[in-house]
């Protein structure tokens, strides 16, 4: 029994070290995945026609401009709370502001989020981060970026096709 119980206490004691000897492997799972998404959403934003930005396919939805609007805005927020310092000062923006406006305000905040992602660790994981209005561990944040971004994309997606335009995951 002594034996057994050695085991599992080295096993455990074992465990962190292996894990930082490997990096950090969720970490940089979300940054590729963060990558590829990212570039898909600025890709979008660049192929629907600058005259199609007040666009919405029911009443209800959002224009694709202010989904634009959205998403960078929603990056600033998400992205401070990854990386614990706040998005240089942006001018306000609005739905309606001219397709190079909208689409370099949402590489910023694009830029913001890699940056922000690359300084994250496995070991900052369980930390807790202001996220909307609560503290949530950063990991939460991650894949929330991640999981928002893929989602955001969908509707970009569907906004382009709509319009006559192939999405750029498609071509």
């Amino acid at each position: 029994m002594r034996l057994f119980r050695t085991i599992v206490i080295a096993t455990l004691l074992a465990t962190p070290a292996t894990l930082l000897a490997q990096g950090n492997p969720v970490s940089d799972a979300v940054r590729e995945s963060a990558g590829d998404n990212g570039k898909n959403l600025l890709a979008a934003a660049a192929a629907m026609p600058a005259e199609k930005y007040g666009y919405k396919p029911t009443p209800a939805q959002m224009t694709f401009g202010q989904l634009i609007v959205h998403i960078q805005g929603d990056n600033r927020i998400t992205c401070a709370a990854i990386g614990g310092k706040p998005p240089a000062a942006e001018p306000a923006l609005s739905a309606t502001d001219a397709k190079d406006k909208l689409v370099a305000a949402l590489q910023r905040s694009l830029d913001f989020c890699a940056a922000a992602l690359a300084e994250a660790t496995d070991a900052q994981l369980g930390d807790m981060v202001p996220y909307y209005g609560h503290n949530a561990p950063r990991a939460s944040a991650m894949i929330g970026l991640v999981t928002d971004w893929a989602n955001h994309y969908g509707q970009q997606a569907m906004y382009l096709r709509l319009n006559g335009v192939l999405p750029p995951t498609a071509r």
